[in-house]
């Protein structure tokens, strides 16, 4: 399936993915680590740690925000999900694999992805000095959304 010109997998292929990476990475499928990365998969806003753990602790009361910390941490360390929008404050998680970009809003935070295809990710690879290994690329647009106006912040 398509949408804007990006690819996108059935949350059925994606969790099937998940699994065969965790065993991979050898990581446990615990019933915590599986429903973080369910929420991940169902959130469309990038969330944080403290939002995932507050989302999460709905379905699981006895979670704890350093099971989810560990978890997010693990998962990243794994190259199963990633962090956006490092320069925040507050790392932002995803757990979308295919190649994509971030729109951040520079008034009230908010992260979109952003599918551009005609970006020649091969291209911005080689940029780099050859004694560097790239693993993967990320670009970052910064601006505002509509609700924060043209070059103004939420008053």
């Amino acid at each position: 399936m398509n949408i804007n010109g990006a690819a996108v997998w059935d949350m059925d292929d994606r969790m099937d993915a998940f699994v065969t990476a965790c065993k991979q990475n050898g990581l446990r499928l615990t019933h915590q680590r599986l429903e973080i990365y369910r929420e991940l998969m169902a959130a469309k806003d990038h969330p944080s740690a403290e939002m995932v753990y507050t989302r999460v602790r709905m379905r699981i009361p006895t979670i704890s925000l350093d099971t989810v910390y560990r978890t997010l941490g693990s998962l990243e360390e794994c190259n199963i999900i990633g962090r956006v929008g490092a320069s925040t404050s507050s790392a932002r998680f995803e757990s979308n694999p295919l190649p994509h970009d971030h729109f951040i809003c520079d008034g009230c935070g908010e992260i979109r992805d952003v599918f551009a295809s005609e970006l020649n990710r091969e291209a911005l690879a080689r940029a780099v000095p050859e004694e560097y290994v790239v693993r993967s690329s990320h670009v970052e647009l910064r601006g505002f959304c509509p609700a924060c106006g043209q070059g103004g912040g939420r008053d």
